[in-house]
């Protein structure tokens, strides 16, 4: 049994390039005999209520946010949830209740942005369903990405306007390590498909500075507002997020500075290094290098991008040289035709990205610079945690 009166409570949707708030997702809630508002996300995950219930429940509730749409702001938008279980059950050549919805409110389909919600459903039947939603003028968003694997078979199938973000993984990417990797690579790709991000679950300064470091369209959380029933000013958070985005740019800043620094000592170091391997000097010839904490190897490539000389590194107080590598062609690898066709010119020290290292499971960062006549390559390998 369903107690309390269905209601359409509101979350914004912040706009990352304005702060000003550029839409709302609609959320359901119960209110109560004593005015309390509940949540009804409860009641879609308990398998004893039945499927006709929740049908009705969820109409309600989209016929509650439609009707009151007309209160906010006319650019905008309105993200409604959609179940692929209960669209799968409509004939091909019926209307569908949605878009009936809207026309009985006056809502223009531009304004809409239709979620899917979940996993199940049969995907040719949704991609049917979708492209008849999209023709009205709605946009569509996939919710939870990242959440499970057939969500890449979905968004082939769908392609999608908007991609969010699954917020546990969201969540737990801010806080770094390999799942910030996994997130960063969904946001490429969102960004390669013509998507746009969405970030859910922006709770704290740090889930901020991650979302707008994936290139998030738009955030939502309780950073700035949870769901309420009524809608917020346009510009209510603007002052606040602006204040955020200023320390995301400081602390951005920052980081080039240590970035400019560290280019600073890599071309001490490779002054040094080829001094040595000019000189041809044995290896016993070489310092030990304090100053340079964070340097994990060297090694010389020619420019075909074959290894020439060991992987040499400082252990136990001593040079070693890793015979293991010689000979091994890494022209494939990205940093190095990067390296290639940025850094022709001896005169320049090329950097490339962060990577994770497949041996050593570090993440680091490769230096380049050509020496000997363009001949030879001189490859850094650098503890990027160190920086």
């Amino acid at each position: 049994m369903i107690d309390g009166q269905p209601l359409a409570c509101f979350q914004p949707f912040i706009d990352t390039a304005t702060g000003r708030i550029a839409g709302v997702e609609a959320l359901g809630r119960l209110r109560q005999a004593d005015g309390q508002l509940a949540s009804v996300g409860p009641l879609f995950a308990d398998p004893r209520t039945s499927a006709a219930a929740l049908r009705r429940l969820d109409r309600q509730l989209r016929d509650n946010a439609l009707s009151r749409l007309h209160e906010a702001p006319c650019d905008w938008f309105l993200s409604l949830n959609i179940s692929p279980r209960w669209i799968s059950r409509l004939g091909p050549d019926k209307p569908l209740p949605s878009l009936k919805q809207l026309n009985k409110y006056g809502v223009d389909p531009k304004r809409i942005v239709f979620e899917i919600t979940e996993l199940r459903g049969d995907i040719q039947r949704l991609a049917q369903v979708v492209a008849r939603y999209r023709l009205a003028g709605a946009r569509i968003a996939i919710d939870d990405f990242g959440a499970g694997y057939s969500q890449l078979d979905r968004v082939l199938a769908l392609q999608p306007d908007i991609l969010k973000l699954d917020m546990r993984l969201f969540q737990a990417a801010a806080l770094g390590g390999p799942s910030s990797d996994v997130v960063k690579a969904l946001a490429q790709m969102a960004e390669k498909t013509g998507c746009w991000i969405i970030a859910e679950g922006v709770e704290t300064d740090a889930q901020l500075n991650f979302a707008l470091e994936c290139g998030s369209r738009y955030v939502q959380g309780f950073l700035f507002a949870g769901a309420q029933e009524d809608f917020f000013c346009a510009g209510a958070f603007v002052e606040h997020f602006a204040q955020l985005r200023q320390r995301y740019v400081k602390q951005k800043l920052a980081e080039r500075g240590r970035l400019m620094i560290m280019r600073q000592q890599l071309s001490e170091l490779m002054a040094i290094l080829q001094a040595w391997a000019q000189a041809r000097a044995p290896l016993s010839a070489l310092p030990q290098l304090d100053a340079f904490p964070w340097l994990l190897r060297f090694y010389q490539c020619d420019r075909q991008g074959t290894q020439l000389t060991p992987n040499l590194e400082w252990r136990n107080n001593g040079w070693v040289a890793d015979n293991r590598y010689l000979g091994h062609n890494w022209s494939w690898r990205p940093y190095f035709y990067q390296l290639l066709a940025e850094g022709g010119d001896e005169r320049r020290l090329t950097l490339s990205s962060t990577y994770r290292d497949a041996t050593s499971n570090q993440y680091c960062l490769t230096a380049g610079q050509f020496f000997d006549n363009g001949e030879r390559l001189l490859l850094i390998d650098i503890d990027a945690v160190g920086f």
